[in-house]
């Protein structure tokens, strides 16, 4: 081990940031029921009980309720939890209102598909419970909007599910983006290139599978006959439920181009791309896509591609600050800096790579709204609800502008263009009405 990876690993341990020790039994029946803060899941299949389990590296943590639309999910992560923590959760929903309603419950973590978050993250804050909820935060830049009011009136501790905020390698990086060392930045790349993520085959509309509760899943999105392309993990590439890459990974990493750079909106927006690379799947969402945002002095872009692996840099995702001196590039595995060398002469010198600490960004995140939730200090949490609404909007601005296929200017509120505005909000399907607070 290198000196200074011994030096960042140890200075780590002694804060406890390295992963959990697995929690015991007896761990959890030492904290008495008055410390206990009770859980309840809605949407457990994929990162939802991944979420879970992060908070469950805490003995504090109960899980009491888990709600989901398909039953076969429902009752695998009820022996799932059983497993961890020697008890089966007390309320096992189909109907997520009814875990909403469920006074164990303190803490509501939302894994759904984004097109629930708002209707769902509403009702919880109005119930009074804290809530962890999935990137990105809305689906559409008014439901963002919504959140941050009904969060703040019902004076709520959110965490949203952005945990590279917590992982401690990324604050490193921005520490050193922020020390001037690199030089006037031109420009901050910023790529996610997956190759692991197919394309999805047209597939033929076929029955609702047993056990599941398909106009739930549905919710607020139009009615439309069942399609397994758009069930589970690939809702993420239709338009009716999510935003494609742009805001899957996007909330990610746009998020620290925003942070390294110290800036929030910027003067323009303009976007190119398309079904480049499958363009007969199933899928809406480009599966190649580049977004300019423009700043004063710099700009930000954003490239994004499914099936191919080489982003930049060597690497399938991250950010590249382009300095006059050097370049800085991160991503999930750590940091460097990779001096400009022009006619031979180095402008500085290099940083070799810092590799992350391996204390799993997403365990952290978990702690951190733990005891945001135990101060009642939401303004603490890493991802609050202004960071996760901020970015979410973002995104959406980046697939506004490749929709419409204009460059456009944004004030915060409006592009003050009547084709671009219609992006701001979704429509909902009857009975469900857009939250208003």
């Amino acid at each position: 081990m290198k000196r200074r990876d011994f030096i960042q690993k140890s200075s780590l341990l002694g804060v406890g940031l390295l992963l959990s020790p697995t929690i015991t039994l007896a761990d959890r029946r030492k904290v008495g029921a008055n410390d206990k803060i009770r859980v309840g899941v809605i949407g457990c299949k994929g990162q939802g009980f991944s979420d879970l389990q992060a908070f469950l590296n805490n003995s504090e943590v109960e899980c009491v309720a888990l709600a989901d639309v398909d039953q076969s999910v429902l009752d695998q992560r009820v022996a799932d939890v059983q497993k961890i923590q020697g008890r089966k959760p007390k309320g096992i929903y189909k109907d997520w209102r009814r875990l909403i309603d469920d006074k164990n419950v303190d803490v509501v973590i939302i894994g759904t598909p984004d097109h629930w978050h708002c209707l769902q993250f509403v009702a919880a804050c109005e119930a009074g419970k804290d809530v962890y909820v999935e990137k990105p935060l809305g689906n559409s830049i008014e439901e963002c909007n919504i959140m941050i009011r009904a969060a703040e009136r019902y004076n709520r501790v959110v965490q949203v599910g952005q945990w590279q905020r917590s992982d401690p390698h990324w604050q490193d990086a921005m520490d050193y983006v922020h020390s001037g060392k690199l030089g006037k930045i031109r420009t901050v790349r910023v790529f996610s290139y997956q190759g692991w993520c197919p394309s999805i085959p047209v597939k033929a509309d076929c029955p609702v599978p047993d056990g599941v509760d398909y106009d739930m899943w549905l919710g607020p999105a139009p009615k439309r006959p069942f399609n397994p392309n758009r069930f589970h993990f690939t809702f993420r590439w239709f338009w009716d439920y999510a935003g494609g890459l742009m805001t899957d990974w996007g909330v990610h990493l746009l998020d620290y181009a925003l942070y390294g750079m110290n800036v929030t909106a910027p003067k323009s927006i303009m976007a190119s791309g398309g079904k480049f690379g499958y363009p007969d799947d199933a899928c809406e969402t480009p599966d190649l896509l580049q977004t300019v945002y423009t700043f004063d002095g710099f700009t930000v872009l954003w490239d994004h591609a499914i099936g191919i692996n080489d982003g930049g840099y060597g690497r399938t995702h991250g950010l590249g600050f382009v300095g006059e001196n050097g370049t800085l590039v991160v991503d999930r595995g750590g940091w460097e800096v990779i001096p400009e060398d022009v006619n031979g002469v180095k402008r500085m010198e290099p940083v070799e790579l810092h590799k992350a600490y391996g204390g799993g960004g997403l365990n952290l995140h978990a702690k951190n709204h733990l005891q945001c939730i135990k101060d009642r200090t939401p303004e603490k949490c890493k991802a609050n609800i202004h960071i996760g609404a901020h970015i979410a909007k973002f995104a959406h601005l980046g697939n506004i502008a490749y929709r419409t296929g204009k460059k456009l200017t944004w004030d915060g509120v409006t592009f003050h263009d009547a084709e671009a505005d219609q992006y701001l909000c979704k429509e909902y399907r009857n009975p469900w009405k857009l939250p208003k607070v």
